[in-house]
Parts: C-alpha cells; structure tokens; sequence
C-alpha cells in the first residue's frame, strides 16, 4: 500500500483543517496510508518511507513559516533520497494578496531541488489549495479533490 505523509504547521488551526481535508480526499481512494502529522513531529524517516509528501504552512511575509522551513532545512540530510516522490503544498494566509503563491513555491521549490513530482492543478488554484481566513466549504472541497489527486498520482507512479 502507497503512504502518504502530510506535514503541516498551524497556529490558528486554519491550516490544521485544511490538511484534514486533504486526509479525507486520500482515505476516500481506500488504497492510500495516511500520515497526518505536525511539521515539528516529522522526522527524515518519515519523509524517506512516504511515497508522497504535502506540506502546509501559514503565509508569513509571502513564505513557509518557521517552522516548515526547518523541516526543510533539515531534509538536506536525506537529499537524494526522494527522488521520484510526488510532493504538493498548501497553505492559508490573513489576505487575499499575502502571498499564498509565493508561500506554496517556496515549499515546491525544496520538492522540486529534491528531485520530487510535482503535478499542478487546472479546476482550481494552481499551485495548491489556498485559504483566505478560515478554511470554507468550498476550500475543504478543494482540499478533498486536491487530496485525491496526489493519491491517484502516487498510485500511477507506483
């Protein structure tokens, strides 16, 4: 069975929901381990054993937050390791125009130097779901379908 990890760091708890949601979309495939975990409780041994990895942080001054980029500081330890991995980013931020993209890029960019597959996305935001205050219902719809696009990938791959 395919493992997906999804790490994330929340403050308000916004971030928190939202990687819920992405949990209920890979569970919803029935063939995906989920590991649901905060970005401070991620090990390299978690990032080394998924087949897939989505990461979620606040929107601090258009990046991850701290914390997520000690996470990714930290992977330096198993660079080449994860070549081949489907990566994928959220996050949420405070206003429309803080910095979301830049936010998600700033996490697909360490994916990306790690050698991971990145798949974007057409039918909504395109880098990663985005949410603008607390998580709606139209963001958590976004989440669960963003959810399952990163399992049905991991499965192709697999």
């Amino acid at each position: 069975m395919s493992k997906v990890l999804i790490s994330y760091f929340s403050k308000s708890g916004n971030t928190k929901k939202m990687a819920e949601s992405i949990k209920e979309g890979l569970n919803s495939l029935g063939y995906v381990q989920v590991d649901l975990k905060k970005v401070q409780d991620t090990t390299i041994k978690d990032l080394r054993s998924s087949d897939g990895i989505v990461i979620g942080s606040p929107t601090y001054f258009g990046v991850m937050a701290k914390e997520v980029k000690a996470l990714m500081d930290k992977s330096v330890q198993c660079y080449g390791k994860l070549v081949g991995k489907v990566g994928g980013a959220f996050t949420s931020s405070g206003l429309i125009g803080g910095g979301n993209e830049t936010t998600i890029m700033s996490i697909l960019q360490g994916f990306l130097i790690h050698g991971m597959i990145v798949q974007g996305v057409q039918k909504a935001n395109h880098y990663g779901p985005v949410s603008v205050g607390a998580p709606n219902e139209e963001v958590c719809d976004e989440c669960v379908q963003y959810g399952k696009m990163i399992g049905e990938l991991v499965k192709r791959l697999g």
